[in-house]
């Protein structure tokens, strides 16, 4: 008996079977009516049934640690448990933005905000490079979930490069606002990482400069921890460089809330400031590898 006792002690069972093994205790040493003395067989029966539970308790612990949160990904890019490990990617692959870097390069941020980074666009037989840049107040984010992106982790206010199919020779002009809208939230996308985005709608669509072309959206995430929809808004200036049949798109993007507040403003420089221009080299041109190998062809 009082090694059954050790046993149950080191797997710390719930509450109702440690008061019937201390009301056994206190019978005993007070010689109460044994009437009231749980049997002996009820509690090992169970003490079984809790151990056997207790398997199931720990997976459902593992189960909340990786859980992620959406509105505080976004926000902060850490989920409920901590800083996105394996655990919680297990089964995430990174969003596809459609960036691929130029092999040697890196994305770059200045003290003063200013983003720069080479791309490139095309195909494999026959890829462009494209240098990309763009000032933003928000600090760069890093690792491999991440591709061109800098966010504001208190606000949760971000902006993101995003590269779109080939148009197939059409102008900016006359590609349809769903063309655009494809990469952003399709499975896939960026605003799609932790679940499809609802409520999708183009507010305004217009040309500026002639060669850019600026799209007004908002659409809602919805958040796991409230099953509430998060309204956002965003900005997103697309241009498409000479010589290339893809358009490079810079996407800011606040909650509606903010947004009123003077977020869309930020939105608006960050789009005035976006360039993206197509570079000659004499180099081959490869992809960067972020599988960890070495470089591979485009």
């Amino acid at each position: 008996m009082n090694l059954l006792l050790a046993i149950l002690a080191v797997y710390s069972f719930p509450p109702p079977v440690a008061l019937a093994f201390s009301s056994m205790n206190s019978c005993n040493k007070h010689g109460k009516s044994s009437a009231l003395l749980a049997s002996r067989r009820d509690v090992i029966s169970t003490a079984a049934a809790s151990i056997v539970a207790l398997p199931s308790v720990v997976n459902a612990a593992a189960a909340v640690q990786d859980s992620l949160e959406i509105e505080e990904f976004l926000r902060t890019g850490i989920d409920s448990g901590g800083p996105m490990g394996v655990s919680s990617q297990a089964g995430k692959s990174r969003p596809q933005t459609g960036v691929v870097f130029r092999d040697g390069t890196d994305v770059l941020q200045s003290k003063q905000g200013d983003v720069s980074a080479e791309i490139l666009v095309g195909t494999k037989a026959d890829p462009t490079a494209v240098l990309v840049s763009f000032t933003a107040p928000y600090k760069l984010e890093t690792g491999s979930v991440y591709d061109i992106e800098c966010r504001d982790q208190k606000t949760g206010d971000g902006v993101f490069l995003a590269v779109t199919e080939k148009a197939n020779g059409k102008s900016l002009e006359d590609l349809d606002s769903s063309f655009f809208m494809k990469r952003l939230f399709d499975p896939t996308g960026r605003f799609s990482f932790y679940g499809p985005p609802t409520d999708v709608k183009v507010k305004k669509s217009s040309m500026v400069d002639g060669n850019r072309r600026l799209l007004e959206v908002s659409f809602s995430n919805l958040s796991q921890s409230t099953s509430a929809e998060i309204p956002r808004k965003a900005i997103i200036v697309a241009t498409i460089p000479k010589n290339t049949d893809n358009a490079v798109m810079i996407v800011s993007s606040a909650n509606a809330s903010r947004w009123r507040k003077g977020a869309d403003e930020t939105a608006r420089s960050i789009g005035e400031s976006f360039s993206a221009y197509s570079t000659k080299s004499n180099m081959k041109l490869r992809a960067k590898d972020r599988s960890g190998g070495t470089a591979i062809d485009f």
